[in-house]
């Protein structure tokens, strides 16, 4: 308990002082009707005990409270009575099921409280950073301008305040719009979309910064593809793949984006010859502000792309996974609901 601060401290120890309490009350109380007790009787009151304690006051209370109640059960309920000893071999088992037991509802109970705990925790962040990222747009879109505006009479500080403010405003977004996922108030707007577009939109938006690399982008389908899934949405995840790829691989290795069915799903993948990750971090790149081991960090990059990139799959009913690319490299597959265009032709009035 060293490293728990004084309050935690206190109710541990308030705990175990209230439980001895209710135990030697309870014995009490259960030695005066002995006679019409069996054994079940008494662990189901004891294990009673030690839940009421364990969910009000924490494990180690809970565990204490056990393993005392274990001992005053062989005490005083089994034969020979006030001595440890044990007549009958078959008690062991029920003592021992009943410490078992004790031991295993007190961490139960824990792990239960601590997971609420964590999840009130994760509510409060995201509803905070909603907040605060809602706040900060209005005056990032005030500084943007004036920059904008000293940026024209040709002050390059101007320029440089500008790009900052873009980039920090896109942080901010990303911060709000995942804040508003992991609440449930992200709006979608599927409808049936052609993988050619995705493609087309994609490979203009990170243009700028793909300025001299090879992107052999494909769509392996015949007759066109389609999919039922939010353009826009589908559109950012793709597009963060393709920038993370360009970010992350030589220059002069090409980056693979190619679309293909596979069964009743569309299928974008982004492949690339950059480092990977090392093994046992394929979910751990979902994560918000994951930084890949043994990279340089990127300043302009908070990590949070690929945490809403997946949360964006998931919510239109899709995946998006990481896989290792033979040879070396990295392929991300984004995988969404596929629509066959013959069928919605035939089945439309």
């Amino acid at each position: 308990m060293g490293a728990r601060s004084d309050g935690e401290r206190r109710v541990v120890w308030q705990g175990i002082l209230l439980g001895a309490g209710l135990l030697a009350a309870t014995t009490a109380l259960l030695v005066h009707f002995r006679d019409h007790l069996g054994a079940v009787h008494v662990a189901l009151v004891y294990l009673l005990l030690v839940l009421l304690v364990s969910a009000r006051f924490g494990r180690i209370p809970g565990m204490l409270l056990s393993a005392l109640a274990f001992l005053v059960f062989n005490f005083y309920f089994i034969a020979p009575y006030r001595t440890l000893l044990i007549g009958n071999p078959a008690d062991w088992l029920v003592l021992f099921a009943f410490l078992a037991t004790g031991f295993t509802a007190a961490q139960l109970l824990y792990l239960a409280r601590r997971e609420a705990a964590l999840r009130e925790a994760a509510r409060v962040k995201d509803e905070m950073l909603a907040a605060v990222s809602h706040d900060i747009r209005t005056p990032l879109t005030s500084i943007r301008a004036v920059a904008h505006e000293v940026a024209q009479d040709g002050d390059e500080r101007g320029l440089a305040i500008e790009e900052e403010t873009i980039r920090l405003t896109q942080f901010v977004e990303d911060l709000l719009d995942l804040s508003r996922l992991r609440a449930g108030g992200l709006a979608m707007a599927p409808a049936i979309n052609t993988a050619d577009d995705v493609v087309g939109a994609a490979l203009q938006r990170i243009a700028g910064i793909a300025v001299g690399r090879e992107i052999r982008a494909a769509v392996e389908s015949e007759p066109l593809l389609a999919g039922r899934f939010d353009f826009t949405h589908t559109l950012r995840i793709v597009a963060n793949l393709l920038e993370n790829a360009v970010k992350y691989s030589p220059a002069s290795s090409p980056i693979d984006f190619v679309v293909r069915r596979t069964g009743e799903l569309v299928c974008f993948e982004v492949a690339d010859r950059g480092p990977g990750l090392p093994a046992g971090q394929e979910d751990a790149v979902f994560s918000a502000f994951y930084r890949p081991p043994n990279t340089v960090p990127d300043r302009r990059s908070a990590g949070l792309g690929l945490a809403l990139a997946r949360g964006l799959a998931e919510l239109q009913g899709g995946t998006l996974t990481y896989t290792p690319r033979e040879g070396g490299g990295s392929r991300f597959t984004l995988r969404l609901p596929a629509v066959d265009l013959t069928r919605e032709f035939e089945q439309a009035p």
